[in-house]
């Protein structure tokens, strides 16, 4: 859509505008100016994307929030977007024993074919998105500042690696410097994209219970990971723990208590044709169903003997437990009944 096609949208039909409807109830009238910017910086890369509510690359989950940022600026593989992901959040100034347990999580949980969703903040965010980098996998990274605003410096060559095994997503405009206020803001978008927000290491006044808090008001899974009673780095977590939060050892304790809302999301996404038409292929996947045992099978196993992509066999897994051939258990999955 070009500027002049906005003008004559909104003076003739502005409820077809990709608008929240807040805005398009009051006196709303956009800045052209800033829409043309807008536009040429998309213009500009490949690489660059700015997505509406309305897009179908727009996070399903995303939406389901309170308050769903209008426009997200992009700059990588929107196809990052649409694994299902967890949001792998703790300390700046993490110990050495919480960034291998971060690394190590998240590298366990990018096996299972899950996106790695963090803040590229110094510590377990970076540890995090390495971990998802390393393993092959995808990782989306939400900033406090705009997209070409790289903070903090020290992760330029990490900002661009994301870019190239997943991207970078901010609410605000591109060229946004950082503002401590901007940072707890966008603490709502790395849960609300998310299945579930894990923290691994929080000191009680850490900006990641901030996500935790705001990941339980939406409806998110919380999981912590426990520590040195002695060391007030994982005071937070502790805490989170005593007030319901599931204690995380491995992945498998993450991926056992995500199936309900992995459904949705995979549903979600096959609704809005996020998948290609390779996901309508036939039943019973006769070859996805024998790459499954009787005793648990990792999702990792699963994918490389049917020789499927992650996408086609989450899909059919799906299927697959809603026929009643198989069941999703702690580690993977196992075959319920023969063919």
């Amino acid at each position: 859509m070009d500027v002049e096609e906005l003008r004559q949208r909104l003076a003739h039909e502005p409820h077809a505008l990709p608008l929240p409807e807040q805005l398009l109830k009051g006196s709303f009238t956009p800045d052209f100016s800033r829409v043309e910017a807008a536009l040429a910086w998309q213009a500009l890369e490949k690489h660059h994307h700015i997505l509406c509510q309305t897009d179908s690359y727009y996070p399903s989950l995303l939406l389901e929030i309170s308050d769903p940022p209008p426009l997200l600026f992009i700059k990588g593989d929107l196809d990052a977007l649409l694994y299902p992901s967890i949001a792998v959040v703790g300390s700046r100034a993490a110990s050495q024993s919480g960034l291998a347990a971060g690394y190590q999580l998240a590298k366990e949980l990018t096996g299972c074919g899950i996106t790695i969703a963090s803040g590229m903040a110094a510590g377990i965010d970076g540890a995090a998105h390495q971990a998802a980098i390393d393993k092959g996998g995808k990782t989306i990274a939400v900033l406090g500042t705009g997209v070409d605003v790289i903070y903090p410096k020290r992760h330029r060559q990490l900002c661009k690696d994301i870019q190239t095994n997943g991207c970078v997503v901010s609410e605000f405009w591109p060229d946004v410097k950082p503002f401590a206020g901007n940072f707890p803001k966008r603490n709502r978008i790395i849960s609300g994209l998310s299945l579930g927000v894990l923290v691994v290491e929080a000191a009680r006044k850490s900006g990641s219970l901030i996500t935790a808090r705001l990941a339980l008001e939406q409806g998110r899974e919380v999981f912590a990971v426990p520590g040195n009673i002695l060391a007030g780095d994982h005071q937070g977590c502790h805490d989170l723990l005593r007030d319901g939060a599931k204690l995380v050892e491995s992945a498998a304790d993450i991926i056992e208590e995500i199936a309900a809302l992995s459904h949705y999301h995979l549903e979600e996404l096959h609704r809005r044709h996020h998948i290609g038409e390779e996901l309508a292929s036939d039943l019973p996947f006769s070859s996805l169903l024998a790459s499954v045992g009787y005793e648990a099978t990792p999702l990792d196993v699963v994918v490389e003997h049917s020789g499927k992509t992650i996408e086609l066999v989450l899909e059919q897994m799906l299927e697959l437990e809603l026929q009643g051939w198989v069941s999703a258990v702690p580690g993977g999955y196992i075959r319920l009944k023969r063919s």
